[in-house]
Order: C-alpha cells, then sequence, then structure tokens
C-alpha cells in the first residue's frame, strides 16, 4: 500500500523543526526586517530554505540563478550551500526589494557573492547568458511566467544542473481539474509541470512541502 503523499502531522512538523534547526537569528533577522519594510509577507517557510541550502550543497552548485529576490531569505540559504566560491545572479522586479535584500546580503557575510539585477527577469535574464551553463536555477516570481523561466533553465543549465520551482502546487489550483479557459498563472503553472515531468530534459519530482517544490535534474 502506497504511503500517502506529504505529511499534515503538526508533532511531526515540530520534531523536524526543532532538531534541524533550519532558522537562525540570520535567517529570522531577515524575514522580521522584510516585514518592517513593507515586503509582502511571502518569504519561503524556515525548511525550504534549508532544503534549498541542501540542495544547492548537493548538486555542487558554484553558479546560480534566482528569479524572485524578495528580502534576500531564500538567496542567503542557497549562497549557503553554494560555499565560498558560489556566485549567485538573483532577479528582482522592486527596486525597493532589492534594497532590503542587499542590506540582507551583506548581514549575512555573502555580499561578494550576489549579483542583484532589477528588472523584469524575462529580460534580464538574457545579460548572464554568457556566464553559463549554470548548476541552479530557483524560481519563486510571478506564476504566469514559469513555463518561460523553465525554458530560459531548459537552454542555460548544464547537464546535471537543479531546477527548483517553489509554489508549485499554486496554492492548490493544480489540484483542480483544467478548465477550458484556465487563467494565466494555472495555464503557465501546468505547462511548467508537463515539461518538467513529460518533456524529456529532466529526471523531476515534486517534494510536498505546503506550497510545492518541483526539482529536476538536467539530462
Amino acid at each position: 500500500m502506497n504511503k500517502a503523499f506529504g505529511c499534515d502531522e503538526p508533532k511531526l512538523e515540530r520534531f523536524v523543526s526543532e532538531l534541524y534547526a533550519p532558522e537562525d537569528e540570520v535567517l529570522r533577522e531577515i524575514r522580521a526586517r522584510s516585514v518592517k519594510e513593507g515586503l509582502p509577507d511571502i518569504q519561503i517557510a524556515a525548511l525550504d530554505a534549508r532544503h534549498l541550502e541542501v540542495l544547492a550543497a548537493a548538486c555542487g552548485a558554484r553558479k546560480a540563478v534566482e528569479i524572485g529576490t524578495l528580502g534576500g531569505y531564500s538567496g542567503v540559504a542557497l549562497l549557503r550551500g553554494m560555499g565560498p566560491a558560489g556566485i549567485l545572479h538573483t532577479f528582482e522586479i522592486d527596486p525597493k526589494h532589492a534594497k532590503v535584500a542587499e542590506d540582507s546580503f551583506r548581514r549575512a557575510g555573502v555580499a561578494s557573492q550576489a549579483r542583484i539585477h532589477v528588472g523584469p527577469a524575462l529580460g534580464e535574464l538574457r545579460s548572464i547568458e554568457g556566464e553559463g551553463p549554470f548548476d541552479l536555477c530557483f524560481i519563486d516570481a510571478d506564476k504566469e511566467s514559469y513555463a518561460d523561466y523553465l525554458d530560459w533553465a531548459v537552454r542555460n543549465l548544464r547537464r546535471g544542473g537543479v531546477i527548483i520551482g517553489d509554489n508549485a502546487f499554486l496554492f492548490g489550483e493544480m489540484g483542480e481539474p483544467a478548465g477550458p479557459r484556465p487563467n494565466p498563472a494555472v495555464k503557465s503553472m501546468r505547462a511548467f509541470h508537463e515539461r518538467l515531468a513529460r518533456g524529456g530534459e529532466f529526471k523531476a519530482t515534486v517534494i510536498p512541502t505546503g506550497e510545492g517544490l518541483a526539482v529536476g535534474v538536467k539530462i
């Protein structure tokens, strides 16, 4: 008998959080300061930050791309997994968010490893293609563009490189039947999943976090 997908047992979540201690003082400060500065309270969860750190370390990432910087919380987690030789190109459309992230990278001691690009990612990503291929690409931005971001990653990740997409469940929308006229976010996320799962370019899965964390290795 197959076991259930994921785990929603609060006692087990508490056990893992207390034992693995994914959020230290540095990350807690970033989360609190981001809220104080008026950024939307949509940072990844503490355990998801640990997922990013471990995945970055597991694939030996040295050159990574993050689409959606916000306050720098997830970027710090990625850079921790990449080690002192890692370089992260992170893309943020909102200049205010980028300024908060800049401070976060400085306080975390990784400012020299973070390259913040401000502006619409689909346009700005072209500016770094000459530095590829990249080892890892983390997508956590506008859901309407996930399929386009994946297309960019396919072309710019090395073989064996890792793609990670947050909010893969689209706040529950992926569990609903596809309507005749899905909104742009649903349409893009379904295309993202179809290509990741069946496109032949990745060996992929979804880690059943609260938001869903899609992970694929380029083959």
